[in-house]
């Protein structure tokens, strides 16, 4: 396993290493000063896992370089890291198909779990981002008495949701179901649809927001 850290702050970028060491003492763990030493690291091998990513670096903001590892280096999770994250900003990365964002000023230990959760193939959506008003449709209108029954999901369409929330692409979760693809995606699209949202990851945000504890799959 081989993690990026990318910040131009020498003290943050080691400490950042210092817990992805901890986190993963199995890892190849490298820090890295900017966008340049990045793209030098992303274009030699192996190909790396995940980028711990700060937002803002001299030479080139994070979104660009979000959109650009998302390109050309598939299968490499990013994470965004930054000092004055908003809701706006969160919701932007993710759909940009970020693995998370997080805060510089959060503690240690969240750091650590939100890590975890992303290494594990998870989604890391910060408290910020679930604030009231920071989503759109039934899951923001309808508050805590929403459950997935009362939006019209089906016990299949609960199951493949279960399946989104730990972050399966549509092949595993149709491995996982024993179903067709085209069965899955409609499911999906079904969700998505009922949600209110437009992507996988604002589904993402909308459950975490609901606080639905979703059973596993049948």
């Amino acid at each position: 396993m081989r993690l990026l850290v990318v910040d131009d702050h020498p003290l943050v970028r080691e400490a950042l290493v210092s817990v992805l060491a901890q986190l993963r003492p199995e890892a190849q763990v490298e820090g890295l000063g900017s966008a340049r030493e990045l793209r030098q690291a992303l274009s030699s091998a192996p190909a790396a896992d995940l980028v711990l990513l700060d937002l803002k670096l001299p030479d080139a903001h994070g979104m660009d370089l979000l959109v650009e590892i998302g390109r050309d280096n598939l299968g490499t999770a990013v994470m965004l890291l930054s000092g004055d994250l908003d809701a706006a900003t969160v919701h932007r990365a993710l759909q940009l198909g970020a693995a998370g964002c997080i805060p510089k000023t959060e503690p240690r230990d969240v750091l650590v779990s939100a890590l975890g959760l992303v290494l594990a193939g998870g989604v890391y959506v910060p408290p910020l981002a679930l604030a009231p008003g920071a989503l759109k449709g039934p899951a923001n209108r309808a508050g805590g008495e929403t459950t997935p029954q009362s939006l019209g999901l089906t016990e299949r369409q609960i199951d493949v949701l279960s399946l989104l929330m730990q972050g399966k692409n549509n092949k595993l979760i149709c491995r996982a179901l024993g179903l067709a693809e085209p069965t899955v995606k409609n499911h999906v699209s079904a969700i998505l649809r009922a949600l209110g949202v437009d992507s996988r990851t604002e589904a993402v945000l909308a459950v975490t927001r609901l606080g639905w504890n979703l059973p596993p799959p049948r």
